[in-house]
């Protein structure tokens, strides 16, 4: 989201090759997520690599990660696989946060959906069913580099793009990710200022980080039944296309899935959010990996832009993350649970989704973290 101001890999957890250390520091961590309210804080890089690690360490048989690609620093990119193993090929969710440093709730988000899956997919009956027939491509965090400034002091707070340096000698740094996309990449609501928040790199994925996600996007084009990429603020549901003149061929149908998103996510507590293009709800631009994920075939592509409307903007207090999450999670299994029964289902799609969003809602209003 663009308003107001503008790590070599994901960090690996580091352990002591003694069992004693790596036992403790397991224990330490499992305290950490489920005693002292994990999710309703925010985390540096390395907290949520750690968290990776542990995820991957407690689920062994429904988790792993794939490192695919390196940010301009040479930090990992990695993503989380969600899904129990299968002989035939399966379908995919792909799901990213972070991609602007400074919109913390992303990553937080991201956080608490995969532990959410983890931690009911065995107890929900709706849950089990996609889990078996989906995995979940979850990257916690796209623009490390960016993430890692955003956390070295108040000055750097608000940083939004990438840490690739500028062009012509400038002392300025970084490139807008969401920008850097070949989805008519330069065309609207971009800059070409290497000092403006809104720069769009010198070519069509000059980011390595845009690449990384492009690749991965081409390969699994054929399997991903819906992409998702989560921002913040303003409290919206953005579907492609960014370019005031081009509509996306099933236009109809996003708008259908995301109001009834919009739905799911205003029974939780009551927060609105507004459906519908960047040009008609919010402005238009162009080169976002949205836009992307659809111009490649991907059917369903959503940007979730989360709490609030302005009043805190990207310094969301700590205490709005748990029912920001709960409320975006309710939206998005929604979206999941109509693209997974319209593939296995057809037709049953709508009457399934319709009733997983009321049943789900019902369930979120009582979940509790940890």
């Amino acid at each position: 989201m663009m308003l107001g101001l503008g790590s070599a890999g994901v960090f690996l957890l580091a352990v002591s090759v003694q069992s004693g250390h790596v036992a403790q520091d397991s224990a330490f961590w499992k305290e950490e997520t489920k005693e002292r309210n994990y999710y309703t804080r925010y985390h540096n890089m390395t907290e949520i690599s750690k968290w990776m690690e542990q995820m991957k360490r407690e689920n062994p048989d429904v988790v792993s990660s794939l490192v695919y690609g390196q940010t301009y620093e040479k930090r990992n990119i990695t993503l989380m696989k969600i899904g129990v193993s299968s002989t035939n090929r399966k379908k995919a969710i792909w799901m990213d946060c972070g991609i602007h440093a400074r919109e913390w709730i992303a990553p937080a988000f991201c956080q608490y959906f995969v532990e959410e899956i983890l931690r009911t997919y065995k107890t929900n009956s709706k849950l089990n069913e996609i889990v078996k027939n989906l995995d979940f491509y979850v990257t916690p965090v796209l623009n490390i580099d960016g993430y890692i400034y955003s956390w070295i002091n108040e000055s750097t707070r608000l940083w939004r793009k990438s840490r690739s340096p500028g062009t012509g000698g400038s002392t300025c740094y970084g490139t807008d990710i969401n920008r850097n996309f070949n989805a008519n990449w330069g065309v609207v609501g971009v800059s070409t200022d290497c000092c403006e928040q809104t720069y769009c790199g010198t070519k069509a994925l000059s980011e390595t980080e845009a690449q990384a996600v492009t690749d991965m996007l081409v390969k699994m084009s054929g399997d991903i039944l819906a992409f998702f990429t989560i921002h913040s603020y303003s409290q919206m549901i953005l579907v492609p296309y960014g370019h005031p003149n081009i509509s996306a061929p099933n236009y109809n149908e996003l708008m259908k899935v995301g109001l009834g998103a919009a739905k799911a996510i205003k029974d939780v507590h009551g927060i609105d959010y507004t459906v519908g293009t960047p040009s008609e709800i919010l402005y238009p631009f162009t080169g976002s990996s949205q836009d992307y994920a659809r111009q490649i075939g991907i059917p369903l592509s959503f940007t979730f832009e989360l709490r609030d409307q302005g009043e805190h903007g990207f310094l969301l207090p700590e205490d709005q993350i748990q029912p920001t999450c709960e409320e975006a999670y309710a939206g998005v299994q929604h979206i999941i649970s109509y693209a997974h029964d319209k593939a296995f289902y057809s037709s049953a799609a709508t009457i399934t989704a319709t009733l997983w969003t009321t049943l789900l809602a019902a369930w979120v209003t009582t979940a509790t973290v940890g």
